[in-house]
């Protein structure tokens, strides 16, 4: 199944974009006249490790997506706030192999660079046969299968020098690693030279996600150190040589929200750089814990301006942390058209919101066997398993929305479900769907934590033909309903989004790096369904 091409997407000059431009790019106040502002972060839900580069007037960006296919999604953007969906780097299988890759192995840290007329972006398939690169001439696709480098290290990067020179920039080791570099010839793909050691950060954990930059006559060597939690940091060393001995900057970290406990936004780090025409800005990661050190959307993307003090360290706005809301005097607002509320299913192919779990079965999805809707084959698979059950799914974006399908399914056998599901990975996720039961549709709602089945599991007796479900999303709950035909929501239950919380997760498993995602599903649990599931339209709202 393939997705749509979001290029026809235009800038909207009517009253809904002067609404928009209004709320994102608002005055600041009266004190600050004319200052606009935007609000952060600018990729909200699960896009974590933010890389960027700019190509003229255009800016595109890069997201880790560990388990998710495609992979890779490349965004553009006029403005470094706006940005739009244009298409993923990862599209085929020859690409990449994610089959029982278990929850957050899979796709690393990517980076994208540009040169010479060409697209790189080089990332890690962690437990998939480590570090590669790829490539395009159009940054929406398509791309070039793999080229394979190593298998060490994660988290690679590419730095074209002025001379030509290519450098490939990664992480070694554990927690207590270092930075190493080797040079790339990308006529041929090869590593070539011997692999050095360039720099062990300020002494923290885990210094990771290299990124090198010329700026004017210095080499600056931008990691992150801390670990991608609460005491994530970024920090920056320079040398006259790309190969160093770097020097550390004695203001390091020059970001960081570890000694901020009360700020709304937590664990910044794995940041980028980019220069526009009006001076520097920097892209990371960054947090929204709710009720408490909670946060379930995963990992987001902030923006924040950066300069260069008198001597020539990078300072990020002004105190080395940021805002929710952020000035941005420089940035000229440039507001792409709002993706519809409702997805019709009645194009020839996906939009390309839409994600699988791992290397999708083509035999269990269609848009054309029954024209208008999307057509799910259960099969044997469930949403428990380390492998690709029958779901399509899209990022949780807003902590305030309402989920809603409206699904075609007669089920005949209890092992036979699909429904509307909140998922956080396969251990814990939450569902509402159709099953058949003693001798009867009906409708249910489960929550299962930490892979097992949370009692109890509630059912409702289901109105006869198609019946519409929603989840409705609140930062610290779930609510799962079934609207009946005159529009009344018939509420089944609730469920703490803490439960598919980092946290929680990555205390009991040590390993959490996705956020939530809402997907429709359908599994014969263990045996293939007999009959399919056809999901007439789907809604995504944010509230």
């Amino acid at each position: 199944m393939t997705f749509r091409n979001p290029n026809i997407g235009h800038l909207v000059w009517g009253c809904a974009a002067i609404a928009i431009l209004f709320v994102l790019f608002s005055c600041a106040g009266p004190k600050a006249g004319k200052e606009r502002t935007f609000t952060n972060p600018v990729l909200s839900g699960f896009y974590p490790d933010p890389s960027i580069c700019r190509v003229g007037d255009d800016y595109y960006m890069v997201h880790s997506t560990f388990e998710y296919f495609p992979g890779v999604p490349v965004s553009h953007s006029k403005d470094l706030v706006h940005w739009r969906l244009i298409g993923y780097c990862l599209t085929r299988e020859s690409q990449v192999h994610l089959h029982h890759i278990p929850a957050s192995g899979g796709i690393f840290a990517p980076t994208i660079r540009y040169h010479d007329g060409t697209f790189y972006m080089i990332t890690t398939c962690v437990g998939c046969g480590g570090n590669f690169y790829v490539t395009a001439e159009d940054p929406a696709g398509p791309w070039s299968d793999p080229v394979w480098l190593d298998r060490e290290g994660i988290d690679p990067s590419l730095f074209f020098d002025d001379d030509g020179t290519v450098y490939y920039t990664r992480h070694e080791g554990e927690a207590d690693g270092h930075i190493v570099q080797r040079t790339l010839n990308p006529e041929t793909g090869k590593l070539e030279g011997e692999l050095r050691k360039l720099w062990e950060g300020t002494g923290d954990i885990w210094p990771e996600g290299p990124h090198l930059y010329r700026i004017q006559d210095k080499y600056y060597l931008l990691i992150s150190e801390g670990g991608t939690s609460y005491d994530h940091m970024v920090t920056v060393a320079r040398s006259d040589s790309p190969w160093g001995p770097f020097e550390s900057n004695p203001a390091n970290p020059i970001l960081t929200h570890r000694h901020l406990p009360d700020h709304p936004v937590h664990a910044v780090g794995h940041a980028d750089l980019v220069e526009t025409p009006d001076g520097w800005w920097l892209v990371c990661l960054g947090i929204r814990p709710q009720g408490g050190r909670y946060h379930h959307m995963g990992r987001e993307t902030f923006l924040a301006p950066v300069e260069f003090n008198d001597e020539g360290w990078p300072v990020v706005h002004r105190n080395g942390t940021l805002d929710l809301v952020m000035e941005a005097p420089r940035l000229k607002p440039h507001v792409w058209e709002k993706p519809p509320v409702r997805d019709q299913f009645d194009e020839p192919v996906l939009d390309l919101h839409w994600n699988y779990l791992r290397n999708p079965k083509a035999e269990d999805y269609s848009l054309s066997d029954r024209p208008g809707y999307l057509r799910l084959y259960g099969s044997a698979v469930t949403l428990n398993d380390q492998d690709s059950p029958t779901f399509l799914g899209r990022r949780q974006t807003d902590l305030r929305c309402e989920v809603s399908t409206r699904i075609d399914f007669e089920p005949v056998h209890e092992n036979e479900e699909a429904g509307l599901v909140a998922r956080q990975n396969d251990k814990y996720h939450y569902e509402i769907g159709l099953t058949f039961r003693e001798g009867r549709r009906q409708v249910f709602f489960r929550r299962v934590v930490d892979a097992e089945i949370v009692e109890p599991v509630r059912y409702a007796d289901a109105e006869p033909g198609p019946v519409t479900l929603s989840i409705r999303a609140e930062p610290l709950s779930y609510t799962f309903s079934l609207i009946t035909q005159d529009g009344q929501h018939e509420i089944l239950g609730e469920a703490p989004t803490k439960e598919l919380s980092v946290e929680r997760i990555g205390f009991k498993d040590g390993m959490c790096f996705t956020g939530v995602y809402f997907g429709l599903y359908a599994t014969g649990n263990g045996k293939r369904s007999t009959v399919p599931a056809d999901f007439e339209w789907f809604d995504y709202q944010g509230l």
